[in-house]
């Protein structure tokens, strides 16, 4: 057998054809078990699956379900935006904040389909009319050194003034990236009712919040959850403890 044709054991495959499609509940695609094979079929609230790529983590025996919202159909955005929307929609929002990068792929459709006629962006660029105190530092897996703030545009600030607002992001993991918004929204005068993301990655994320709020994990709502993964013999395996559910 030669290297091209023996079969790949990390199961990491290149993501083309992945975040294109939703699968029907019963979809052979949709109903593999683990351990999983290149992609994780991750169940959306109302039965169906949308078949995620596995990566695994840089110390090569953990793997995630990965979402990269701006890789993603158009028909895969719209739909978990829909769902995404109602769950903001139950909290009675009146303003929605897209945090950067991804989130910024869900929050305009999601203030659109509130019938909002703007949201509140937030970014990593600072602008030359921007201020300091409008920021907050900003940590995370992907971003582990210093340096890096998360920033509110001093002239939209007036749009969260006694606000009701739901944050938007793609997904939350660590928790951290949230946690510096959450801060950083906590010196404007507006009330955090709901975060909304699109994937509950693992359950890591609990801690991060409940450091800056106690009742902020409680807020938070997703379309789908995915656990963590291990590598085991044939593939990847959920590691138990790592699944939040909705």
């Amino acid at each position: 057998m030669t290297d091209a044709t023996k079969p790949p054991q990390d199961f990491i495959k290149p993501t083309t054809d992945f975040w294109q499609e939703l699968l029907a509940a019963d979809d052979p695609r949709a109903l593999a078990e683990p351990p999983y094979r290149f992609g994780y079929p991750a169940e959306l609230r109302d039965g169906r699956k949308l078949l995620l790529p596995l990566r695994a983590l840089p110390e090569g025996d953990t793997a995630t379900a990965s979402l990269i919202a701006n890789h993603a159909s158009f028909q895969v955005l719209s739909e978990l935006s829909a769902d995404m929307s109602e769950l903001a929609r139950a909290a009675n929002v009146d303003q929605v904040v897209g945090m950067p990068t991804l989130g910024l792929s869900f929050a305009p459709t999601i203030a659109e389909r509130l019938g909002l006629s703007n949201y509140v962006p937030l970014g990593y660029s600072r602008k030359y009319w921007y201020r300091e105190d409008l920021s907050h530092p900003v940590h995370s897996i992907t971003t582990p050194s210093s340096g890096k703030r998360v920033y509110i545009d001093p002239n939209i600030v007036p749009r969260l003034t006694g606000r009701r607002v739901a944050v938007v992001d793609d997904a939350v993991s660590s928790g951290s990236t949230l946690a510096s918004v959450l801060q950083l929204l906590g010196r404007l005068d507006c009330e955090v009712a709901v975060i909304v993301v699109a994937m509950v990655q693992g359950a890591r994320w609990k801690a991060a919040l409940e450091a800056i709020d106690p009742a902020a994990p409680g807020r938070l709502r997703g379309a789908f959850a995915s656990p963590l993964f291990e590598r085991t013999k044939g593939g990847w395996t959920p590691i138990p403890g790592t699944f939040h559910p909705l």
